[in-house]
């Protein structure tokens, strides 16, 4: 790895989102090593291949996504902070095609469920499945496919050199993607955090769960996400993945303590500052 730039840890390929957000969060002068899969991205910075990876960890619309929990915990990552990048989605294809033209559409499953709407008016265009929004427009670039679309970014059709048909196709026009910046050390916030992600591993006792958030809500600490996952190896054991506002750092501390005294485990991903606005 060479030291004179940033390597940053991405799934997809340039001009993808997780691109954007790398260069958003850390400048223009970066270098950015691309994957097909969160779990490759993940190993990456593990294996101090890469400094820090972005990751894509829920939507306003589609909501979270799930896997990336169980990848950073797998992975034992850190989240550093978090980046929400508004999601604007374009149908693009090469330079003087016209949407009459287009009969296939591919993009990443959750590009093509929000802009549903839109093609509800193209019943002759076919929606297919792919790894990533911008590897599309790359390969329908490289290839010169004729008929064939993608839904990205406009820097992807910048990037790419395609034309955009059709612009902002999502459903719904306030579309965001929360982004994880992580990393392999356990980050040394610079201010006092008010977000922590958290894995809380309960104990299999009668209203476990109850307990927990009666004693997270008793110390003023306001539940932003809670989702649940099997315990692979006991059964009937479920690990929650939680996001929590801190109103008061001490307060959110004695909590954590009283949930590891008597309801469960408790693994910190990180604590940073909320910057949803």
């Amino acid at each position: 790895m060479q030291h004179n730039k940033l390597h940053i840890a991405i799934q997809g390929v340039p001009g993808s989102f997780h691109h954007q957000v790398a260069q958003n969060y850390f400048g223009e002068n970066i270098s950015v090593d691309g994957f097909h899969t969160f779990e490759e991205v993940a190993k990456s910075v593990g294996a101090e291949e890469s400094h820090f990876a972005i990751m894509a960890i829920e939507n306003s619309i589609a909501g979270a996504i799930l896997p990336n929990y169980d990848i950073i915990d797998r992975h034992n990552l850190y989240i550093r902070d978090e980046y929400y990048l508004p999601i604007s989605h374009n149908l693009m294809a090469l330079p003087g095609q016209k949407l009459s033209e287009i009969v296939q559409v591919r993009s990443h499953p959750m590009a093509l469920l929000q802009c549903k709407t839109f093609f509800s008016q193209y019943p002759h265009i076919q929606l297919m499945d792919d790894t990533d929004t911008a590897h599309v427009a790359k390969v329908i670039s490289e290839e010169a496919k004729k008929g064939i679309g993608a839904i990205a970014s406009a820097k992807a059709a910048q990037y790419y050199g395609l034309e955009i048909l059709a612009s902002d196709i999502q459903t719904v026009k306030n579309n965001f993607t929360r982004f994880i910046i992580l990393q392999k050390e356990k980050p040394h916030p610079s201010e006092i955090p008010n977000k922590a992600s958290l894995k809380i591993t309960l104990h299999n006792q009668k209203g476990a769960l109850a307990k927990l958030l009666t004693l997270m809500s008793e110390h003023d600490l306001d539940l932003t996400k809670i989702q649940s996952l099997p315990v692979i190896n006991k059964p009937w054991e479920y690990a929650f993945f939680i996001d929590t506002l801190i109103e008061n750092y001490d307060l959110y501390q004695e909590a954590i303590a009283h949930i590891q005294q008597s309801i469960g485990e408790v693994k910190i991903f990180g604590e940073y500052k909320n910057m949803k606005s």
